[in-house]
């Protein structure tokens, strides 16, 4: 058990540095592109801390361990949203309006629609999870049109000449040597994760849903966990957060599970408490946006309530 415990815990380390190794060149190369701060965060930020639940869930999809696959997707997604929004929310205002992000909250909330109708069949494959994937490629439209507001935007003001310009286009060849081995530590990190959840769970008789929703999810989120509370206690850049979150939670669903699908295996537990939890939490999000209201210390203290009970129905504390 206390190996288990020390995999799970250095694989913690490894992912958290690897996903800052990774998230520190994704940012780098937004900046350049001229992307906002929330595309940032949807796009490149979200993609990228949800490298470590894509390692994590086709590790244990080729493995045949759909318990930790599907744990470490629906768990990370519920600490993504309730366990760090919630934090956040209590050092800062989070910024929740604006025209351009209610369209990506709509398909966060779509998200919890489609989902409950992915996991309400009896088995995951390339069929069942085509409306996820059919959900990627929506969210994708709507970040590719701010792309393109931004573009546009852009080239109607002064362009003034960048004399740094040559010197970021040197070093390319860096980042993305960097990428690679933030990829690495990923990878690594996610088989130690998977092993060492997965022994942990054996050695006190929890099955592997519950090992990999609670402990595996918190180990994958852990990246965005620091990212964001930090963010929110120096209260800057505190726009990445909301589109982090809302981003990472479309990848690891709409494209992680949905990609899952190519593994075919069964679903035989019911996810209603999760379903219900994450369209609570979506619809918040979006009720926010329309009343015009930050995301404060009342919606986090909820969303932290929320969490909480989410764990205690995994350790069937009710």
């Amino acid at each position: 058990m206390l190996l288990s415990l020390g995999f799970i815990l250095a694989a913690i380390v490894i992912l958290y540095f690897g996903a800052e190794i990774t998230l520190e060149s994704a940012e780098k190369v937004g900046k350049r592109l001229g992307l906002s701060p929330l595309t940032i965060g949807m796009l490149l930020v979200g993609f990228g801390t949800s490298l470590p639940e894509f390692f994590v869930g086709h590790i244990a999809g080729i493995r045949g361990q759909p318990g930790i696959a599907m744990g470490s997707l629906i768990g990370s997604n519920i600490a993504n949203m309730f366990l760090i929004l919630g934090v956040c929310g209590l050092f800062a205002r989070l910024n929740v309006q604006g025209k351009s992000l209610r369209e990506h909250l709509f398909v966060h909330l779509a998200l919890a629609f489609v989902l409950t109708f992915v996991l309400n069949q009896t088995s995951l494959n390339l069929l069942t999870a085509s409306p996820l994937l059919a959900l990627l490629l929506l969210y994708l439209f709507f970040i590719y049109k701010d792309m393109k507001r931004m573009k546009s935007q852009k080239e109607s003001a002064t362009l003034v000449e960048d004399p740094a310009a040559p010197k970021e286009k040197s070093d390319t060849p860096i980042l993305v040597l960097k990428m690679n081995f933030g990829f690495g530590l990923l990878y690594v990190g996610g088989e130690l994760l998977v092993k060492g959840g997965t022994d942990f769970g054996t050695a006190i008789g929890i099955s592997e849903y519950i090992i990999s929703a609670i402990f595996i999810a918190f180990g994958t989120s852990f990246p965005e966990l620091v990212t964001a509370v930090m963010a929110a206690y120096k209260k800057k850049d505190t726009d990445i957060i909301i589109g982090n979150i809302v981003g990472s939670n479309l990848f690891n669903c709409a494209f992680i599970m949905g990609s899952l699908g190519i593994y075919e295996f069964g679903i035989t537990q019911s996810f209603k408490w999760e379903l219900i939890a994450l369209f609570i939490g979506s619809a918040i999000l979006l009720l926010l946006n329309f009343i015009k209201r930050d995301l404060y210390r009342l919606t986090s203290v909820i969303y932290l309530a929320l969490y909480g009970a989410s764990v205690a129905h995994w350790l069937n504390v009710f």
